[in-house]
């Protein structure tokens, strides 16, 4: 399970130190993929693949799903942390989460994101008010 926030820092060659305490997790590989927010998202490979054959299986007539499974696919990194325990990010996905040198890792329970520091600052402040108030029909069974 992943839970908790982590400020690694990116490095100049792109690479991002995981939470040590994430990496025995991740160590039968991962994948790093465009998420929603401008975050990116970094799955164990093994819950990734149940995601993207869930996606697949959408009707490929259906626009919007075969609109989802092409960025899903086409935004989406395997890869295996390195000795020291990090990861390198495409230049791609730098920019889609607008990364700079100060980032952060976020646990989601079944995956990891990466925000650019001042874009999870933004989030929190957006956001925070909407976590302690939380009702609505999506959340309906868990609160």
């Amino acid at each position: 399970m992943f839970l908790g926030t982590f400020t690694p820092k990116l490095d100049d060659k792109g690479r991002l130190t995981l939470p040590a305490k994430f990496r025995d997790e991740l160590a039968g590989g991962l994948m790093i993929t465009k998420s929603q927010d401008h975050s990116l998202a970094i799955y164990p490979r093994d819950e990734f693949v149940k995601l993207a054959r869930k996606a697949a299986a959408a009707p490929r007539n259906d626009p919007a799903a075969r609109a989802y499974v092409r960025a899903l696919a086409a935004g989406t990194d395997e890869q295996h942390a390195d000795a020291q325990g990090r990861i390198t990010l495409s230049a791609d996905h730098r920019r889609y989460a607008n990364l700079s040198k100060e980032c952060v890792v976020t646990g989601s329970v079944d995956y990891l994101e990466i925000w650019d520091l001042a874009a999870w600052e933004r989030y929190l402040g957006d956001n925070e008010e909407d976590y302690s108030q939380a009702t609505g029909e999506s959340l309906s069974e868990i609160v």
